[in-house]
């Protein structure tokens, strides 16, 4: 049976028990309360610690990992006194009407970057979290996708593009960084999305950081593009900000449906990541398809294109 285990502040497991109340269970000795729903059954202990247990563990603890993550973040965040910048978000940002964007793709050999941006007006954030959005680094594929499905039901405005292999191959020949791409990819999403929201409330931009700022800016300049007013940049945005969140889940909802489909073209099982399983994933594709064929696929400056040869 699937499972998740955190620790949470005892704020949020007095929130919990209140939360549950119509659904709680007999308590087990060393427990707070025992609940159980159609996604997992809860136990919360004394000790902190929540044990998530059912269908779909991560959809539950989603809705009180979100801002406990946030908050544990944010206390790291002052112990280490880290300076703020104009380029920080306000805490205000998090509970405001904002646009979040994040990217997938980037780390893997196989498949295309997607970058999505959502804007999430303040009055749906409480529901965004309440269906389990959250950080999509603690969600699975499969989760990930329902919840891809349930923020379009949600209506929520969003903006998604994909940098295909081919085009990505052509621009690193070019002598364009995977920093630039990944740049003017989150560019391009919010300034489409910035058109589809209109004169709607808008407190600020969150992208979710992956360089400096300056150097963010310096990427969109040399293609002649100026950076919107009010755009915030933080490591780690989707753990604090749930526009981000629904912006990495669109993201990673789009590469993974991009992998299976580049997948069933080549016949062959693309895996995700750059492990050593891509490396023979790749020379099986070269014996298949030949070399050429990873175009269409990869990209192909990674290392990995070189580490294949030992498995021709």
């Amino acid at each position: 049976m699937p499972q998740q285990v955190h620790v949470l502040p005892m704020e949020t497991i007095n929130q919990m028990q209140q939360h549950y109340v119509g659904a709680l269970m007999s308590t087990p000795q060393g427990a707070i309360f025992r609940a159980k729903n159609t996604n997992a059954v809860i136990t919360a202990y004394k000790s902190g610690k929540v044990l998530f247990q059912g269908a779909s563990p991560e959809v539950e603890a989603g809705k009180w990992t979100f801002n406990a993550t946030a908050k544990a973040a944010s206390g790291k965040t002052k112990q280490v006194k880290k300076a703020t910048t104009k380029f920080t978000p306000p805490q205000s940002l998090f509970a405001s009407n904002h646009i979040g964007s994040d990217e997938a793709g980037t780390g893997d050999y196989f498949g295309p970057i997607t970058v999505a941006c959502a804007y999430v007006p303040s009055h749906q954030i409480e529901t965004l979290k309440s269906i389990g959005v959250t950080d999509s680094k603690n969600l699975t594929d499969p989760v990930i996708e329902k919840l891809s499905k349930e923020i379009i039901k949600l209506k929520i405005p969003y903006s998604l593009l994909i940098l295909h292999n081919e085009k990505y191959n052509r621009l690193q020949k070019q002598g364009w960084s995977q920093g630039k791409m990944k740049a003017m990819l989150h560019h391009h999403a919010i300034n489409n999305l910035l058109g589809k929201i209109d004169d709607a409330p808008l407190d600020g931009i969150l992208i979710d950081q992956f360089c400096e700022p300056a150097i963010y800016q310096r990427h969109i300049a040399s293609e002649q593009e100026k950076l919107a007013n009010n755009t915030f940049f933080m490591t780690k945005a989707e753990s604090h900000s749930i526009a981000v969140a629904a912006g990495s889940i669109i993201a990673r909802t789009s590469f993974v449906n991009e992998m299976d489909r580049l997948s069933k073209e080549a016949g062959i099982l693309l895996p995700k990541g750059a492990s050593k399983k891509v490396d023979q994933a790749i020379a099986k594709v070269i014996n298949e398809k030949g070399e050429a064929y990873l175009n269409k696929c990869a990209k192909t400056h990674f290392a990995n294109t070189k580490k294949a040869q030992a498995y021709l």
